[in-house]
């Protein structure tokens, strides 16, 4: 009888979670997330991209550096990004002032924390579909592929109408103070950061995004075919 009674409240428990829409929305978004945090840190892990850009922009013509100098500060920003332990910002051959110095702390710090939402997300993404794929939730890949759908759709259309204007927001939004406003004269930095580079790591954040949901999208068709065999 013990037995019977637990066997019927698995039964249910199984039934209400793979039913469970909040839980599959929940999923999705999670799913959603991670795939923007690991095209985020695929952006700044991948430094090709600044290297090209000091060519096709220029940068060392504008900012008046030569380009060994400009790599040597950049690879430096990038190391002092990605590495988790507190240390104070030093550029090893331009000079900063102390608001460019706590500009970069406070990048860092979001860095920081997008790393650990990476993580945080990867984990609970691995689970939930290890979890959902196996009762049968096959949906939750199709959501998730529409949250980034709509990600990608609202974020070029803010980029085509004026991408000035969501630079200045996206700093305001996540910055406490006007820090982030340079002046090449105390922090010649700027001058090696043009705007254009940013729109390009933007673009290049969304194009990892678009292969994010189309894998989505490939494997929920691939499982869904899969489930209909077997039923």
């Amino acid at each position: 009888m013990w037995f019977r009674s637990k066997y019927f409240i698995w039964v249910c428990v199984r039934m209400h979670f793979k039913k469970s829409s909040v839980f599959q929305s929940l999923l999705a978004i999670n799913l959603a997330l991670f795939i923007i945090f690991l095209s985020i840190e695929l952006a700044l892990l991948f430094k090709p991209l600044y290297y090209f850009d000091i060519w096709y922009l220029g940068i060392d013509k504008i900012a008046g550096i030569n380009t060994a100098r400009i790599v040597e500060n950049y690879n430096y920003m990038i190391q002092y990004l990605f590495d988790p332990r507190p240390q104070s910002f030093k550029l090893p051959s331009l000079p900063y002032s102390v608001r460019g110095q706590i500009h970069f702390g406070d990048v860092k710090r979001i860095f920081t924390s997008i790393e650990l939402l990476f993580i945080i997300t990867g984990l609970v993404s691995v689970a939930g579909l290890y979890c959902g794929i196996k009762h049968g939730m096959i949906s939750v890949l199709k959501k998730a592929s529409f949250i980034l759908l709509f990600f990608i759709i609202v974020t070029l259309t803010a980029f085509t109408l004026n991408f000035d204007a969501s630079f200045t927001l996206f700093h305001k939004a996540f910055f406490r103070n006007n820090y982030w406003l340079f002046d090449p004269v105390t922090d010649p930095v700027i001058t090696i950061l043009p705007e254009a580079f940013f729109l390009h790591a933007a673009l290049f954040i969304l194009m990892w995004i678009v292969i994010g949901m189309i894998l989505l999208s490939v494997c929920h068709r691939k499982l869904l075919k899969k489930w209909k065999n077997k039923s």
